[in-house]
């Protein structure tokens, strides 16, 4: 049983047959359209971002299996929040305010590619990226809204 694996860097949501996807996959003779689907299916949550897109192709029976990788952490901060780039300064100056709320939906969106173990720990991984990036966590230093976090100040927020 061969196995081809195909490596391209597509936006969220938006794959079609042509380049980059077409020509990567094409020589392989698997059905263009339904890796295409598939890709805009599980990659709808990164709209407007770029992600890794794995495609493991079966050369024997043409089946394919998609894996969509995540942008990193900084990258989906700064969507969520509508900013070009953090702090010159983190600590100094504060780029932006990130509701827990938000927090959470990108530990969720990271999940897969986090060590945490669950949502909570992910949120916190999460806040974690905060703290170089000079934004601060619902209106308060990111480490302090960790410990709210530990303490279960957010446990209303943050269920599974």
């Amino acid at each position: 049983m061969a196995k081809d694996t195909v490596e391209v860097l597509l936006e969220g949501g938006t794959a079609t047959p042509g380049p980059p996807l077409g020509p990567a996959i094409g020589p392989f003779g698997v059905n263009m359209m339904q890796v295409v689907e598939e890709i805009n299916k599980k990659s709808a949550d990164f709209k407007g971002m770029k992600v890794p897109v794995i495609i493991t192709i079966d050369s024997n029976t043409k089946e394919f299996e998609i894996e969509i990788g995540t942008p990193p952490t900084t990258a989906l901060i700064m969507d969520e929040l509508g900013i070009e780039k953090g702090a010159h300064e983190p600590g100094a100056e504060v780029a932006a305010d990130l509701s827990v709320e938000q927090a959470f939906k990108i530990g969720r969106m990271k999940f897969d590619s986090l060590l945490a173990n669950d949502y909570k720990h992910a949120t916190k991984e999460v806040m974690g990226t905060c703290v170089s990036m000079g934004i601060t966590v619902d209106g308060k230093d990111p480490r302090d809204a960790q410990k709210a976090v530990d303490a279960g100040e957010y446990d209303d927020i943050l269920v599974e």
